[in-house]
């Protein structure tokens, strides 16, 4: 099968959109000590408008001619889910932990894809998503939290994530900032409902900080959702685990935490994973 010029394209917008999804994460955990998630999702998406208006001004996406509506509505219910499940799992559990469950993702991508979009799911990326998993769990080694009341929500949130993954490809044809802004809408608008109930006035700099995470997360939903348009779901499913290298550069830069043995041995799995996909990749098929 002859690769898509554009393949290589997709594949680094998916990269660079993970590194986003770290640095949103990071920032999240950070401010739902504090605040309610509901409340962070509506501020998030409220700074995520400060960029998208002038976007959609310049570039007048035909916002009201939606492609399957029945699907696109699923979409907006699967990534609010996903951020709802991911920020209330990091109250209970630690980052680490979560993200071992979101690092399941690429292997419900995988799953649903073939079913779901038609698309052929080789052996060989099989075979790659499962020793990155495995490169995963060597490096979190997971601790007795990850068995506490927050591994459903946060096995919820991993699904929803895959979800509206296989979702975003399937409406690939739809312009990108049309998924995005009605993505934080309905995101923004579902925070908003809970607004009432749990409500506390963050400081400037708090506010701040969740105007930056819609701002961060609003040009991660774009890489990925062009990346997605451009590359196979199956493809870009394995590259979710370059998360777990950012997060451990993240954890010394921020916090001094110096990466650890099974944090080494876990990514150079994780590495070999990836070097293996890359190298039956380039094989013709």
């Amino acid at each position: 099968m002859p690769r898509s010029p554009t393949a290589g394209l997709g594949v680094v917008l998916y990269l660079a959109g993970v590194f986003l999804f770290a640095l949103n994460d990071a920032l999240g955990k950070w401010l739902v000590a504090d605040y309610g998630v509901g409340q962070l999702m509506l501020v998030r998406s409220i700074g995520a408008a400060f960029v998208l208006a002038p976007m959609a001004l310049a570039l007048k996406p035909a916002l009201r001619a939606v492609e399957n509506p029945p699907l696109q509505i699923l979409r907006v219910f699967a990534m609010a889910g996903d951020t709802y499940s991911f920020y209330w799992a990091t109250r209970s559990m630690p980052l680490a932990d979560v993200m071992t469950f979101y690092m399941a993702a690429p292997l419900i991508v995988t799953a649903l894809s073939a079913p779901l979009l038609g698309e052929k799911v080789e052996r060989f990326r099989w075979i790659a998503v499962l020793i990155g998993f495995a490169g995963v769990l060597i490096a979190l080694r997971p601790t007795p939290q990850l068995f506490s009341w927050g591994s459903p929500l946060a096995l919820f949130g991993a699904t929803n994530y895959a979800l509206g993954q296989v979702l975003t490809r399937k409406l690939r044809r739809s312009h990108w900032l049309q998924l995005t802004i009605w993505q934080f809408a309905g995101g923004g608008l579902i925070g908003a409902a809970s607004v009432p109930f749990a409500w506390t006035t963050p400081s400037a700099f708090d506010a701040g900080l969740m105007a930056m995470v819609g701002i961060v997360s609003m040009l991660c939903f774009v890489l990925i959702t062009k990346a997605l348009a451009l590359s196979r779901a199956a493809v870009l499913a394995p590259l979710q685990y370059s998360a777990i290298l950012w997060a451990a550069l993240m954890g010394w830069i921020v916090w001094r935490d110096a990466p650890t043995l099974p944090i080494v041995a876990g990514n150079a799995v994780i590495i070999a994973g990836g070097l293996y996909l890359l190298a039956r990749s380039q094989r013709p098929a």
